[in-house]
C-alpha cells in the first residue's frame, strides 16, 4: 500500500501536469502522436481497464446490499446497475458537483474505518512494521499484492487525472503554469494521503480482528480464506453487529465513488482516442453492461466466493496494464515545451 501510494502520487501529478502544460489530456495526445494501430491498441487496453476497475465497484456493491439488507450478491450485482440513473441525474450539474459529491462518499468512508480501527485495537507496533517491512505471507499473498498496486493507482485514472484540470482556469503564463502544477500535486497528495489511511485501516482492522485472542475455530477459518463478504460476518462475531454495518456502508460509498471516477475517465478515453462523443447515458450504459455481465455470470455460479476471486483478477489486470498507460507520448510534450503557446516557452 505504501508503495503504491507513492507511485501513485508520482504518475498522477505527472499526468495532471501534461493536461496543464499542454491544454490536452493523455489520451488526446496519444491519438496525436502514434499511428492508427498502435492508437487502436492503447484504446482497447484503456478500455479494458475501465471494466476491470469497473467490476470490482459492481460486486462491492453487491456485497455491501447483502450485509445491509441480506439481499443475494447475484440480485445485489443487477441492483448496481441503478446507480446509472444516479449519475444521469448527477452529470448536468457538472465535474465540480460530482468532485464534491466524491468527496463526500471519500469522508463517509474514513470515518467508518476510524471507528472500526478504535475498536478493534490492532497493535500500533505491528502496523508499523508491517508498513515498511513488506512479507509475503500466506496463500495468495503475492497475486494480493499485484492487485492492490492496481486497484490504488489505476491506470484509467492517469487519462482521469491529465482531464480534469482542463476544465479549471489556469493563467497561462510561465508562473501561472507552475503554480498550478504545484497546486495539483499538493491536491493529489492530500487526496491520496487519505486513500492511504483508509486503506491501511481496512488491512489493520482485518489483522487485529484475525488475531483477536477469543476467536473461534470457524471464524479462525474464514480468517484463511477472507473475502469482503467473509469478513463483515467475522466484524459482527469479533466486533458487533454495528461494525459490520459500518463495514458496509463504507463499501457502499466506495463502490459508488469509484463508480463516478470510471465512468468519466472512460468518457475521456473513447473522446480522446477515437474522437468519439457519446452520450454519457449510453457510454455509462454499455461500460455498466461489460461489468455487470461477468459479475453476475460469476455470482450466480460460484457465490460470494467466486465473486471475490473475480475483484482479485480484476484487480491483477489493472496491474499488469499500468506499463501501457504511463507510456506517455514523450515528443508531443517536449513540443510545447520548447516552442511559444499562448506566452509559455
Amino acid at each position: 500500500i505504501l508503495v503504491a501510494s507513492c507511485a501513485a502520487l508520482v504518475i498522477q501529478s505527472l499526468a495532471a501536469n501534461l493536461g496543464v502544460v499542454t491544454g490536452k489530456h493523455l489520451a488526446e495526445h496519444c491519438r496525436a502522436e502514434y499511428s492508427k494501430v498502435p492508437n487502436f491498441l492503447l484504446w482497447v487496453v484503456a478500455e479494458i481497464a475501465v471494466v476491470a476497475c469497473d467490476i470490482p465497484e459492481v460486486i462491492g456493491t453487491a456485497f455491501a446490499l447483502n450485509m445491509l439488507f441480506s439481499i443475494p450478491v447475484w440480485i445485489g450485482v443487477l441492483l448496481t446497475g441503478l446507480s446509472t440513473l444516479m449519475l444521469l441525474a448527477l452529470q448536468q450539474y457538472g465535474v465540480r458537483k460530482l468532485e464534491f459529491l466524491i468527496a463526500f462518499l471519500v469522508f463517509t468512508i474514513a470515518p467508518c474505518f476510524v471507528i472500526e480501527l478504535h475498536y478493534s485495537k490492532p497493535d500500533p507496533g505491528e502496523v508499523l512494521h508491517g508498513l515498511f517491512v513488506p512479507q509475503l505471507k500466506g496463500n495468495g499473498a503475492t497475486g494480493l499484492a499485484i492487485s492492490l498496486l492496481g486497484a490504488m493507482v489505476m491506470p484509467h485514472n492517469l487519462f482521469l487525472h491529465s482531464a480534469l484540470v482542463l476544465s479549471r482556469k489556469i493563467h497561462r503564463s510561465s508562473t501561472g503554469i507552475k503554480e498550478a502544477c504545484r497546486f495539483y500535486l499538493i491536491e493529489s497528495g492530500l487526496a491520496l494521503m487519505i486513500a492511504f489511511l483508509i486503506n491501511v485501516s481496512v488491512i489493520s482492522v482485518s489483522g487485529a480482528v484475525c488475531n483477536a485472542p477469543d476467536l473461534t475455530p470457524e471464524d479462525r477459518a474464514k480468517c484463511e480464506d477472507l473475502d469482503l463478504n467473509k469478513a463483515s460476518f467475522l466484524l459482527r462475531n469479533v466486533v458487533g453487529k454495528w461494525s459490520s454495518n459500518l463495514f458496509a456502508i463504507a463499501l457502499l460509498a466506495s463502490g459508488q465513488s469509484s463508480t463516478i471516477t470510471g465512468t468519466y475517465a472512460g468518457q475521456y478515453v473513447m473522446q480522446g482516442f477515437l474522437d468519439l462523443r457519446l452520450e454519457p447515458w449510453l457510454r455509462n450504459f454499455l461500460t455498466r453492461c461489460l461489468a455487470i455481465i461477468p459479475s453476475l455470470i460469476v455470482a450466480l455460479i460460484g457465490g460470494s466466493a467466486g465473486a471475490g476471486k473475480l475483484i482479485i483478477i480484476a484487480s491483477m489486470i489493472l496491474s499488469f496494464e499500468l506499463p501501457f498507460a504511463a507510456k506517455f507520448p514523450l515528443p508531443q510534450v517536449s513540443h510545447y515545451l520548447t516552442k511559444p503557446k499562448n506566452g509559455l516557452t
